[in-house]
């Protein structure tokens, strides 16, 4: 069974920056989309970073230019790295990843278990 475990929330002040990180667990094989969602308070859950099979990196506009979404695919690990931090960056940030797996060769997708990210003004 593939297991996401998420680290590196906190709460900064704004203009500050936070780095999370996502690493996989469970014989991986490998691994495809990588992805890191946002849910904000009384807001639905949104995309704020995506790589894709074929290395495409994609942003929230709102994230464009603060944010850079990364992976290591030796360590099973995504990553984000995210500067001047805004109140409205405020929210639970989970990671989705999907892949293969197993001796059997698996597809799979996984959710972490979120991490709280809080923005003060």
């Amino acid at each position: 069974q593939v297991r996401l475990v998420e680290s590196g929330g906190g709460s900064v002040q704004a203009g500050g920056s936070l780095r999370l990180s996502c690493v996989a667990s469970g014989n991986i094989r490998v691994l495809h989309v990588t992805r890191w969602y946002r849910q904000s308070p009384g807001k639905q859950r949104d995309m704020v970073a995506e790589i894709v099979p074929n290395g495409v990196i994609r942003y929230r506009d709102s994230v464009k230019g603060r944010f850079t979404i990364s992976r290591d695919d030796a360590k099973n690990a995504v990553y984000l790295e995210m500067n001047l931090l805004k109140p409205e960056d405020t929210g639970v940030y989970s990671c989705f990843v999907t892949g293969t797996a197993g001796y059997d060769v698996r597809t799979f997708d996984s959710w972490g278990q979120g991490t709280q990210v809080t923005v003060s003004s």
